[in-house]
């Protein structure tokens, strides 16, 4: 097992700032752009970390917490950012994020003590049985997931555009 919630928040800790650095002052095309029908933008994704900072990670942990496996999480809508207006500009977004980001990484350090919680059980209604160390791991590799993401969506607005280069550019390949 490789997970430290030492190195868990190293990742946590930094990712609105990356988005923030990354994507700050670029054209719309850019944080508009998709993959095509049913995928989401730059701006969408921003707002899906958002609802999961507010309703998953911090919330599930707490339910751990108090409820154990006795009851099955509440439901998390990965989809409610979709129903938010997304005129909304990006940086009022990272502002948002960054500030429930590090409220909520202040809660986590005050609640969980490594060597007491993280064996902990919860029951996600559609998985079964999960351990507080697994919902801190999949919250770091949900980060690092949107990262890609973000990063594919940008890539694949110039895929027309690079040629036959693209021959050598595996994030264009993915999608073929």
């Amino acid at each position: 097992m490789n997970f430290s919630m030492k190195e868990a928040i190293e990742v946590l800790e930094r990712t609105p700032k990356t988005l923030e650095y990354f994507l700050s002052g670029l054209s719309d095309g850019w944080l508009q752009c998709n993959e095509g029908e049913g995928t989401w933008n730059v701006s969408q994704v921003i707002g899906h970390l958002i609802e999961a900072e507010k309703n998953n990670w911090i919330p599930r942990l707490e339910f751990i917490l108090q409820e154990g496996e006795n009851k099955p999480f509440p439901p998390f809508d990965r989809y409610s950012h979709l129903n938010e207006g997304s005129d909304r500009p990006i940086e009022q977004k990272f502002l948002e994020f960054e500030t429930i980001r590090t409220l909520n990484i202040s809660k986590l350090k005050v609640l969980i003590e490594p060597e007491l919680h993280l064996e902990l059980t919860g029951y996600h209604p559609a998985f079964g049985i999960v351990k507080l160390r697994e919902l801190l791991s999949t919250w770091v590799v949900h980060d690092l997931t949107h990262l890609a993401q973000i990063v594919r969506v940008m890539a694949e607005r110039y895929r027309s555009d690079v040629g036959s280069w693209k021959e050598y550019l595996s994030i264009l390949k993915r999608n073929e």
